[in-house]
């Protein structure tokens, strides 16, 4: 699994865009591979810029009824004049994200010239690699970050005694935002400072130096190594969100991590990280032979920008959105924000927040389908904690119970309105969306204890909702008030207005979010009478429209939109990451979403990285492997930053993993209760493996294919429910026994029971 796990470059890194990232979910660095003074820019997840607050405004639920009846009297100006003061946070923003330091390591090279550099980073196993000879001496480092032992490791290695002479030292920002600097015994330097709105002292960060041959000392605010063979450091960053003492629990991860070998930490990490990375394979046929693999990353984006194609880096390109996944979110760690864990400012693009009226949703698109449920987990914390808060919320700003959060959160799982901003601010639909990733994962493991966690929190979305809707002139239950995220409609007058009220993609999550409920409470046998409500308003709800373009309208009138290649196509939600709009299911409607995505693309559509890579998810779920293709390739060419990560621009990782997960619905969807095995692969990925993805129903499939088609498919059933697929071809399948599965034939599907753990083959009969 080599050539298409190793990212490998030339060159040092001159900017941060170019360094590489490790990350064991709560703890992350970004390499720069510089040869004279190393520089490893590093976070923790929970440094944020300030503590708990109420954000809540007090006056929403006095002026909500004047405000709906503005907005069904169609006063856009005096609507969006109320709504700014009434219905914004108070104050307006919520807690962001920091940089936690950079860690310094200024060499002392041997006389002779610089050759043989190379730095990598091995997918396979989690470690960035810096390799180069000075004078007649080899150098070498290794980084990681170990979940098991909670710490950064730097190892730094010469192949003559006594040539390793460097001196470390923490920067934050130049030292501005740094308090304070000390020792720690004779090889321990320290940085501690204040985060999280708790007392100074509330984040530590220190760095222990392990030398063989040589000495160490500290001088000042510097670890001094001299005349060493090989060094391991081992850094550590806690803060006050988890611990009442980060310094000493800082000194307790040095010390416990000091008391094993590097050889030991670095093989129980790679262990660690295997067996969730290691799940996984996807190899495309290389038509020249791999020769791709012989130039940098860099040269290979480079010649994919002059329009050639190289299949391995498609392959590399998920593989590395499934490594940063799993070193950005882990068990116990904050969920992955705007960019993961990594960031080098003290006041990022967009706070680095967590963005959920698509932002954070999309970060988690890939967990289950490339086979990392225990990666959602952390979302899934983050959501439990929103319940809390978004009951205050609904009932303090709507008078309505349940739970409720707008468009971003935070550390502290604020659920009150962001901003004051009329294209985003005032909606209510973020918490609803999030609260469908525990219908996913149920979805993708069927088992009753994920239905009875998923259903609870549904519930109490769905609760919101049955008070907050309201009827509207047109007789229909609404969302009110409302925006379609984040684009503006133009009236017939010209005025120019984002408060609405209905837009179509509420409509759409809230119908996928009673849909779920309905069918939790049957297979639950329980709440007969709240289904019975749940029925009832799922069936007053507006019905999606097509417009005189015969679009999928955004909103509840045709309305003009003021960018019509705007980067938001929120009411295709539907088609992706909802399952109501569909070619073989509802064709008008899913013409209409062809329709409606021709119109952005035209009009400059698909311009940031993120929403190119939600474009590749639809084109996908229309089955149309060539433009799913066409956007992947753009989603390289311009917007993909050489170290591989997305480019809004700025950096920002939804893209990475938005554009993974439309790779594997490429290969194989399974959101309308069947599998599709290569539903939408392109005519350039002639042939290709895949193994261990995941369907819903709790099925692990492996499958190639030649010439486009089906050869061979594995089914490993995990929970033991009837598989059920969609094939234009007459299949046979075949037992772990050997022995051949009747299999049910209606059309074009095949469904066959299914025993837990047991593996089927399937090939074309």
């Amino acid at each position: 699994m080599k050539s298409e796990t190793i990212m490998w470059y030339d060159a040092p890194a001159q900017i941060w865009d170019e360094a590489l990232p490790v990350g064991n979910g709560s703890l992350g660095g970004m390499v720069y591979g510089t040869v004279d003074q190393e520089q490893i820019q590093f976070n923790e997840d929970s440094i944020w810029s300030g503590g708990p607050r109420n954000r809540n405004n007090p006056d929403t639920l006095d002026h909500l009824p004047l405000l709906r009846k503005l907005l069904f009297d169609g006063k856009l100006k005096e609507a969006h004049q109320l709504a700014e003061a009434a219905c914004s946070g108070t104050p307006r923003s919520q807690r962001h994200y920091l940089t936690a330091g950079e860690l310094m390591l200024e060499f002392t090279h041997p006389a002779g010239m610089l050759r043989d550099y190379r730095r990598e980073l091995d997918l396979d196993r989690a470690v960035a690699v810096t390799t180069y000879a000075y004078g007649e001496v080899n150098f070498r480092r290794e980084v990681f970050c170990s979940f098991p032992h909670q710490v950064m490791v730097i190892r730094l290695e010469a192949d003559q005694p006594g040539a390793l002479n460097f001196r470390a030292r923490f920067e934050r920002k130049k030292g501005r935002h740094m308090d304070t600097s000390y020792r720690y015994g004779t090889d321990t330097v320290v940085m501690t400072n204040p985060c999280g709105g708790i007392d100074t002292g509330s984040y530590t960060a220190a760095v222990k130096a392990i030398p063989t041959g040589g000495k160490v000392r500290v001088i000042g605010e510097h670890l001094m190594v001299e005349q060493a063979d090989r060094v391991t450091l081992i850094l550590a960053v806690t803060t006050a969100f988890r611990q009442t003492n980060p310094e000493q629990r800082c000194y307790d991860l040095l010390n416990q991590a000091a008391q094993q070998s590097y050889a030991a930490l670095r093989d129980q990490h790679v262990e660690d990280y295997q067996q969730l990375f290691r799940r996984v394979r996807f190899e495309l046929a290389e038509p020249n032979g791999g020769e791709h693999e012989l130039w940098p990353v860099s040269q290979r984006l480079e010649n994919v920008k002059q329009g050639a194609d190289d299949a391995g880096l498609y392959t590399l390109y998920f593989h590395f959105g499934r490594y940063l996944l799993i070193a950005c979110s882990r068990p116990g760690a904050l969920p992955a924000n705007l960019q993961g864990i990594w960031n080098d400012s003290m006041t990022p693009p967009w706070d680095s927040k967590y963005t959920i009226n698509i932002n954070t949703q999309m970060n988690y698109w890939p967990a289950e389908s490339c086979n990392l449920p225990e990666c959602h987990e952390p979302l899934f914390d983050l959501i439990e904690r929103m319940r809390e808060n978004g009951r205050v919320t609904a009932q303090s700003m709507y008078g309505c119970r349940g739970f409720v959060a707008h468009h971003n959160t935070d550390i502290w799982a604020d659920t009150a309105p962001q901003d004051i901003y009329p294209p985003a601010t005032m909606w209510v639909m973020g918490g609803a969306w999030l609260t469908l990733h525990l219908w996913e994962h149920y979805k993708f493991n069927p088992d009753e204890r994920n239905l009875k966690r998923a259903y609870e929190t549904l519930k109490d979305s769905a609760l919101f909702f049955i008070d907050f809707l309201v009827e509207s002139p047109e007789g229909y239950l609404v969302t009110s008030p409302s925006v379609s995220p984040e684009n503006r409609y133009r009236l017939p007058n010209g005025e120019a207005g984002t408060l609405c009220y209905g837009p179509a993609m509420d409509t759409q999550i809230v119908t996928e979010l009673l849909e779920a409920c309905i069918e939790a409470s049957e297979r639950l046998n329980a709440d007969e009478d709240l289904r019975e409500q749940w029925t009832a308003v799922k069936n007053r709800l507006p019905a999606m429209k097509l417009g005189r373009h015969g679009q999928l309208q955004e909103w509840l009138a045709d309305y003009d939109e003021m960018d019509p290649g705007h980067r938001h196509i929120s009411h295709l939600f539907g088609l992706h990451p909802g399952s109501t709009i569909s070619p073989g299911l509802t064709p008008e409607l899913a013409e209409g979403a062809r329709i409606t995505l021709n119109r952005r693309l035209e009009n400059g559509g698909g311009h940031t990285g993120w929403s190119r890579a939600w474009i590749i998810n639809f084109w996908a779920r229309l089955l149309d492997g060539e433009q799913a293709y066409a956007h992947t390739k753009e989603l390289l060419r311009k917007s993909t930053l050489p170290n591989l990560f997305d480019n809004h621009p700025p950096f920002q990782i939804d893209g990475n993993f938005g554009a993974i997960a439309g790779i594997v619905e490429m290969l194989l969807q399974s959101h309308l209760g069947y599998v599709h095995l290569l539903p939408a692969v392109p005519g350039i990925w002639t042939s290709g493996s895949v193994t261990g993805l995941r369907a819903r129903g709790g099925f692990v499939i492996d499958l190639n294919w030649a010439e486009r088609k089906l050869q061979h498919a594995a089914i490993r059933s995990e929970y033991g429910v009837t598989f059920r697929m969609f094939t234009e071809n007459r299949v046979k399948v075949t037992g772990s026994d050997g022995k051949q599965v009747q299999v049910n034939q209606n059309g074009p599907y095949v469904e066959f029971p299914t025993r837990k753990g047991e593996v089927y083959t399937i090939v074309q009969a």
